[in-house]
């Protein structure tokens, strides 16, 4: 019976022998691991082997939970995606699961797949938009919901026992020509009227073989950007919330007088967006703009966002009007798509650009696509408005990017919880921070402390990656977000383990 190690060397008779799976891979509602990467002396955080086990545990979950032994798996591009999910396969098979591989995909994809091929799991090997050398898994066995922390400890207490049910009789079947499939359902009944001049940028990640063609079916004029797959990303990491990758949407956009540019990241189940002016639109706020849509055609619809939104979604005067209600939730696909699942909500958005439609517009999943799509439709149902148009007609708040400064995954949720613990302090003895008093504090996820008027930071920590989360908003001024950033980064700063930031405004 394979027990998986925490270290092995790699180049060694341990590393080709053993089960390397280092333990914090197993993340709040996914799995994320260090492979390795040629230009890189980290050491390797999982190998081939661990990859097997790691099947043998998910084959052995599913049938514990009740969900049988059929299971969907895909891959996206990347230079050992394939092999890792060759080798997961042999370890789901050795659990007796009958595995459905639809070959390269997005991770929509494999959540269609569960639907359209009548199978209840899903295993698709993505690292998203993390760098190269990263590779994970994200997992589900009740559609459309993905693994949250209870499935995950238990996946990771199986695998790092070794405690599987190596039952046999597994089987494996390619299901072929399946991205015709998904792109046939993806765009039935959708085509706009309106003419659109659509940039389509995939920063050479996965989605360049599918978005393009997916906006053309639908009737827009696709101007591509990136979209030849190469698992190098030459240019920049394919994460609609880099603001690298948004810039160089920003400059095609300006040089071809497109009506809009939307931006995927690695596995396509992000979309980033940019106006016809050139104005890089964070997630949420395009979150407000689809929710006023939406609820003009449903009013008293309910949405759901993650602590990283705008204060929007609970103040501006057109959802009001329109009856929405929106419920501020825990950052994370697996926690978003979940919430929406539970109150029937008509959709659920997250600032790092994870959209979740349930029926008619989606399936409850996360898919940059359907993103993409309903984007377009919304500007063909405002046919005398851009998108600039749009955005502006947004009240005006001063937001941030994500920001994420270093801090080690065994380090990172203590340094959330002493911070918790410095904000509560704070506004129990009545401070001044930022200038004004703690007007409220939500602590759902992480700590986001609201000033009297209304400016705001957040600080969690991440799910997949070694950093922490920090992001600020101001209804009031650049100046008011600019010291509301100065003070919640001097609390951080009294914990030394976190480091530089990723990128900051």
């Amino acid at each position: 019976m394979i027990k998986p190690v925490g270290e092995a060397r790699p180049n060694s008779f341990e590393f080709e022998t053993s089960a390397l799976i280092k333990p914090s891979g197993f993340r709040e509602y996914d799995a994320r691991w260090w492979f390795g990467h040629p230009a890189s002396e980290v050491p390797p955080e999982l190998n081939l082997i661990g990859v097997q086990a790691l099947g043998m545990g998910l084959g052995t979950l599913i049938r514990r939970l009740g969900a049988g032994s059929d299971i969907v798996t895909g891959h996206d591009f990347r230079s050992y995606s394939l092999s890792i999910k060759l080798a997961l396969v042999t370890g789901l098979m050795a659990a007796g699961a009958k595995v459905r591989d639809i070959g390269l995909a997005l991770s929509p994809m494999a959540y269609f797949a569960q639907f359209a091929l009548d199978t209840p799991s899903v295993a698709m090997v993505t690292a998203s938009h993390n760098e190269n050398g990263w590779t994970g898994v994200k997992m589900g066995a009740a559609r459309p919901l993905t693994f949250g922390p209870e499935e995950m400890s238990a996946l990771k207490a199986i695998v790092l026992a070794g405690d599987f049910d190596l039952v046999g009789g597994g089987s494996y079947d390619f299901a072929r020509d399946f991205r015709a499939t998904y792109l046939d359902d993806l765009t039935r009944d959708k085509r706009i009227t309106r003419k659109l001049k659509v940039v389509a940028a995939c920063g050479n990640g996965t989605a360049g073989a599918f978005a393009p063609e997916a906006l053309l079916r639908i009737g827009c004029e696709v101007i591509p950007l990136d979209v030849e797959l190469d698992h190098t990303f030459p240019r920049y990491n394919p994460n609609p919330e880099d603001m690298r990758m948004l810039h160089a949407i920003r400059d095609k956009v300006l040089e071809t007088g497109a009506d809009v540019g939307l931006g995927f990241d690695g596995d396509g189940d992000r979309c980033g967006v940019v106006d016809n002016e050139g104005n890089e639109i964070f997630a949420d706020k395009v979150g407000v703009m689809l929710a006023r849509d939406i609820s003009l055609l449903r009013p008293g619809s309910s949405f759901v966002v993650d602590v990283k939104s705008t204060g929007l979604f609970n103040t501006d005067a057109v959802l009001r009007a329109n009856g929405a209600v929106t419920d501020y939730w825990k950052t994370g696909h697996s926690y978003i798509k979940r919430r929406v699942a539970e109150l029937g909500a008509v959709a659920g958005f997250e600032k790092s650009g994870h959209f979740f439609f349930n029926p008619p517009i989606g399936r409850g999943y996360d898919d940059g696509l359907v993103t993409a799509i309903a984007i377009c439709q919304m500007l063909d149902r405002s046919p005398g408005s851009s998108m600039a148009d749009l955005y502006r007609a947004l009240p005006l708040t001063f937001g941030t990017p994500t920001m994420s400064p270093h801090c080690a995954d065994d380090v990172k949720y203590g340094v959330v919880e002493r911070v918790v613990a410095d904000f509560q302090a704070m506004k129990q003895g009545g401070a001044s921070f930022a200038g004004q008093k703690i007007a409220d504090l939500i602590t759902v996820n992480g700590v986001r402390v609201v000033a009297e008027d209304g400016t705001w930071g957040l600080v969690r920590a991440s799910s997949n990656k070694p950093e922490l989360v920090v992001v600020v908003e101001s209804p009031v001024s650049s100046e008011r977000r600019r010291q509301m950033f100065e003070a919640v980064d001097a609390v951080l700063r009294r914990s030394p383990e976190v480091g530089a930031y990723n990128q900051t405004f």
